[in-house]
């Protein structure tokens, strides 16, 4: 399956203010222009969900976290260079993003999709490079929230998601794009401006 096509349509449907379902590197995830509040308004919706939890964005490299961010620790590009599995950084100091995917405190988390080389099919995108290749095209970071409902389990599988997700967005991402999300979820790890850092989950 060409993925040229898709990421047109996916990408389309983005800067319409749409939602997409999509595979990341991780999990199956809802996504929108994190720029767009009423998109992400409908994120929240859709997964009923509280505004007061933020939501994890994606990002195509530490450019397009710089210009979202006041100012990145210096940790965090250590992290990145040597990181060789899903890692979700929370970033203090946001800025032009929705308010709503900002935490109470102003941070917000951002992850830069793995991209599994090892994983690839020829003529296709893995999912961490489909991610990645979505995000560079949209120029602007992408929502990225687990495909359930809250409170109920994260899908490990696109088999898992229940047809109220599915017919609630406005693209579906078909698949087989090569080498699909893995079912796992990324760690998390908190930074601050003066050094700290706090694993929020292994």
């Amino acid at each position: 399956m060409d993925s040229t096509p898709i990421l047109q349509e996916a990408l389309q449907v983005l800067r319409d203010g749409g939602v997409i379902l999509y595979p990341t590197d991780t999990v199956w995830g809802i996504g929108c222009d994190a720029t767009n509040e009423k998109a992400v308004a409908r994120v929240f919706e859709i997964k009923r969900r509280s505004e007061a939890k933020s939501l994890v964005l994606l990002a195509s490299d530490l450019d397009m976290v710089a210009k979202h961010i006041r100012e990145i620790p210096s940790i965090a590009i250590d992290l990145v260079e040597v990181n060789d599995a899903p890692m979700t950084i929370i970033y203090p100091g946001a800025q032009y993003l929705a308010p709503n995917v900002i935490a109470a405190d102003g941070s917000v988390g951002i992850r830069l999709p793995l991209v599994d080389e090892a994983a690839a099919v020829p003529g296709r995108l893995t999912a961490g490079a489909f991610c990645r290749e979505l995000v560079r095209r949209l120029r602007k970071p992408l929502v990225s929230t687990s495909a359930n409902i809250s409170g109920e389990p994260t899908p490990e599988s696109f088999a898992e998601i229940s047809e109220q997700i599915k017919s609630a967005v406005d693209y579906v991402v078909p698949m087989p794009l090569g080498a699909g999300a893995s079912g796992r979820s990324s760690q998390i790890i908190k930074l601050g401006l003066g050094g700290e850092v706090e694993i929020l989950r292994p």
